[in-house]
């Protein structure tokens, strides 16, 4: 994973389930941004099996709420990874997984607390999970939830807080 500028601040996606209401397009932009085409009409048409949506959208009655990786502290999955493709990045907190070092035990996947780490067996057995669009100012779940549901937050070393909204503005607390 490269460093980018604000690369020393803690990242977590929260939801506001009180504000979901279950459209679900936190998953397609999720798709679509992790799709060959980046392209909404051709991930959908040409792709769709090819691509797992690294956020999923539960729904309990009338509550529905995102559910995506919460990097943990501790990062179970980490210690759990036989290969070393899931890693840790010591100064934001986002854990990732290394597609070309997952050998595919899924031992990941029994110990996450969460239930948020899939199987990708479209081309390669490789586990699947948020890694918060790293590439991003900000993640496209949170950029495009129309409800602003997701809200992604920054927390630097001096317990400052960012929370960063679809429209790119920052609140500090």
């Amino acid at each position: 994973m490269r460093e980018r500028p604000g690369d020393n601040k803690m990242k977590k996606i929260y939801i506001q389930e009180e504000y979901c209401i279950g459209c679900r397009l936190c998953e397609i932009y999720c798709q679509v941004k992790h799709s060959k085409s980046k392209k909404i009409i051709k991930a959908f048409r040409e792709e769709k099996h090819d691509i797992l949506s690294r956020v999923l959208v539960e729904e309990i009655g009338y509550n529905s709420f995102a559910i995506q990786c919460r990097h943990c502290e501790d990062a179970p999955c980490v210690d759990a990874c036989i290969s070393g493709a899931m890693q840790k990045n010591k100064n934001t907190g986002v854990v990732i997984c290394d597609g070309d070092k997952c050998v595919g035990c899924w031992s990941c996947i029994m110990v996450c607390p969460y239930g948020v780490i899939r199987r990708d067996v479209s081309s390669r057995k490789v586990a699947s999970k948020c890694d918060l669009c790293v590439d991003e100012d900000i993640p496209e779940c949170v950029k495009n939830c129309p409800n602003e549901a997701l809200k992604f937050v920054e927390k630097d070393k001096n317990k400052e807080i960012q929370v960063k909204t679809k429209d790119g503005s920052q609140k500090l607390h």
